[in-house]
């Protein structure tokens, strides 16, 4: 199966993709433990910004951009991953996904995440990402990720879940949703998820 990550860094390198690579592997992993390859490629928005503008003027993308928005549409899953600007997505993760054709991601799961310079803005992933996703028809992980500079290198305690269980959860999450379209693939005219499926599947 086909694994696209999307990442909105502005930096090299960033804690976005640095998130994204991490939310990636653990997915295959935990596919690869249930007895299924993913492939995953990572498409950095940072490279692709002037073709973007360039598209939302002109509507015709250049053939480097209109790569990205087909391996997305065709992937099996997305991760997607974006640094915090104003309480809420990038400019840039948001203009991507406005060039997307309404209703080419339907259906599509998709794992959100993420990062910021402080933990107060950890609502993010439910007050703007869910949200966007939620309008596009996708099928979001219930565990979203979001990944503060503090969060690096910190642990798990009795009270608190550290970032690596955070990303362990969300991945184990994404692979069930995954594993369970492969084993029982939807209907062609049937984007949702299916009742069967959701049933089936545990994420605790």
């Amino acid at each position: 199966m086909k694994l696209v990550a999307v990442s909105a860094g502005l930096s090299t390198p960033s804690s976005t993709r640095l998130l994204v690579d991490r939310l990636t592997d653990t997915v295959r992993d935990e596919l690869a433990g249930q007895g299924h390859k993913a492939e995953a490629d990572v498409i950095e928005l940072r490279a692709l910004a002037v073709a973007i503008a360039n598209n939302l003027v002109t509507g015709f993308p250049p053939p480097q951009l209109a790569g990205a928005i087909e391996a997305v549409t065709d992937a099996d899953g997305l991760v997607t991953v974006t640094p915090v600007f104003s309480a809420s997505y990038s400019g840039l993760f948001k203009s991507f996904f406005d060039l997307i054709d309404p209703g080419a991601l339907a259906g599509k799961p998709v794992l959100i995440g993420a990062t910021g310079g402080t933990p107060r803005h950890s609502l993010v992933l439910e007050h703007a990402l869910r949200p966007l996703f939620a309008h596009l028809r996708t099928v979001v992980i219930p565990t979203g990720v979001y990944a503060a500079s503090a969060d690096w290198g910190s642990g798990s305690d009795a009270h608190t879940e550290g970032l690596p269980s955070r990303i362990h959860r969300a991945g184990r999450e994404m692979a069930s949703v995954l594993a369970a379209r492969a084993t029982d693939p939807l209907p062609e005219d049937d984007p949702a998820v299916s009742k069967k499926q959701l049933s089936d599947l545990r994420f605790d």
